[in-house]
């Protein structure tokens, strides 16, 4: 209750994060309960994250038309109270911690650009740089593009942390 607007919105991120989402429906082994199409069900979708993560969507809004709020507030405080708890500080991600980091130097904004998509429509790779006004570009590569910005915002953080110890703690 004393937190601070900007560390909530932190924590509520993390909260509703496909992979909090995937992490309630293991635990209640949700998968089980799917019914799923054939193909799906041969390609492992029982423990797909996008599946599993959207099925407990799906239960959160069945408790809320069914029960109301109440219903689907007391899952909600079940099920990711220990998630809540398991952060003493507001976590944070590599995006937000480039843009607030630019953002107390007065910098424009991070700026992502997608260099490249390759892979298959079902397997795709990205390779996603970041711009950071007086800084070399950085670049990340993965299956999505959000987690391809997130590895090159881990990779921009990395160049300026080796930047600053180069000039012995002085900021850029």
């Amino acid at each position: 209750p004393n937190e601070e607007e900007g560390a909530i919105a932190k924590r509520h991120t993390v909260l509703v994060q496909a992979k909090a989402l995937f992490e309630v429906a293991e635990k209640l082994d949700l998968g089980t309960y799917l019914t799923l199409s054939m193909g799906e069900h041969k390609s492992g979708g029982r423990h797909k994250m996008t599946v599993l993560s959207d099925a407990t969507e799906a239960v959160i809004g069945a408790l809320y038309l069914d029960g109301g709020l109440s219903a689907a507030r007391k899952f909600i405080t079940k099920h990711w109270i220990e998630t809540l708890k398991s952060y003493e500080s507001p976590p944070t991600d590599a995006k937000t911690e480039l843009q607030e980091w630019a953002q107390k130097r007065s910098l424009p904004l991070p700026h992502y650009v997608l260099l490249e998509r390759g892979g298959t429509d079902h397997e795709p790779t990205f390779e996603m740089q970041v711009r950071v006004k007086g800084l070399d570009p950085q670049t990340g590569f993965a299956n999505s593009k959000r987690k391809a910005q997130k590895k090159a915002a881990e990779a921009m953080l990395a160049h300026i942390k080796t930047c600053e110890d180069k000039d012995k703690g002085t900021s850029l």
